[in-house]
């Protein structure tokens, strides 16, 4: 879609100079920026001359910048201790988008949109991310991804603040994985995305629920639960009132499809 109300697209090479006002957008991959009318918006400020290093691998783990494309993230290979790589091309592949989209749509501008479907919410949630935001004023501040969002298209993204980079921690890529995923029709959005890690031991089982739910949300226990004990944690940390109601599943169907992928990820990973 063309925007007729941009008059000025910015390509800094720095962010130093970079006066941002009302009108002002970040601009990433574009994908959803270009998909609908921008009224209020007349400056685009291009991050692609930044030069961002896609993905960088420390001892500590994985730092993906906010403007790494998915196609990048979908074709990473990781050291063979970082078992939990695998998950980054089957929460990819959960993605509702053409070829066009998975070269152009970034990580970062996904998890900026909040929605409860977000795929690369779903993993970095799971893989306890931690979001860097850069602040029009002020320093840098590290955020978990599950503080971040806030409710369906909702986050705690201050006006300019712009997402620099996602941090995924080795004890967290390390773990063994199991993950499940549901949509009403073939292809469609996801109506419950689900994951779980544990390390070798069975200890630290963590369970993301997303896509079910307005933002992802975390049970981790000592050990790997039983079923019964799964269930419950899952009925007392998501009353009926808590689940995401939309097109794509009722609350009562996605909290039935919760119980059942999670019992699957659960023996899966005993």
């Amino acid at each position: 879609m063309n925007l007729n109300t941009i008059v000025e697209v910015k390509r800094p090479e720095s962010l130093d100079k970079i006066e941002w006002g009302e009108g002002h957008a970040w601009l990433g991959g574009g994908t959803w920026l270009f998909s609908e009318p921008q009224v209020n918006t007349h400056t685009l400020i291009d991050l692609e001359r930044l030069g961002w290093p896609a993905l960088t691998m420390t001892a500590q783990g994985l730092d993906i910048a906010a403007t790494c494309k998915i196609v990048e993230l979908h074709d990473f290979k990781g050291p063979p201790e970082w078992r939990s790589v695998p998950l980054f091309s089957k929460c990819i592949d959960a993605f509702l988008m053409s070829f066009k989209i998975w070269n152009a749509a970034t990580v970062g501008g996904n998890i900026i949109m909040s929605l409860p479907a977000g795929a690369m919410i779903s993993l970095t949630a799971a893989l306890e991310g931690v979001l860097t935001l850069w602040p029009r004023k002020g320093e840098p501040r590290q955020v978990p991804v599950m503080d971040f969002v806030t409710g369906n298209h909702q986050n705690i993204l201050q006006p300019g603040e712009l997402l620099r980079s996602i941090h995924l921690p080795a004890s967290a890529l390390k773990k063994r994985f199991a993950m499940r995923q549901v949509s009403l029709t073939h292809l469609g959005r996801s109506a419950a995305l689900i994951v779980a890690t544990v390390d070798d031991n069975d200890d630290d089982f963590l369970l993301t629920i997303s896509a079910a739910t307005p933002r992802p949300v975390h049970l981790r226990f000592k050990k790997t639960p039983s079923a019964a004990e799964l269930r419950q944690a899952i009925d007392e940390r998501l009353p009926a009132d808590a689940w995401f109601q939309d097109v794509h599943g009722s609350a009562p169907y996605k909290r039935h499809v919760t119980h059942y992928l999670a019992e699957q990820i659960r023996a899966e990973l005993s």
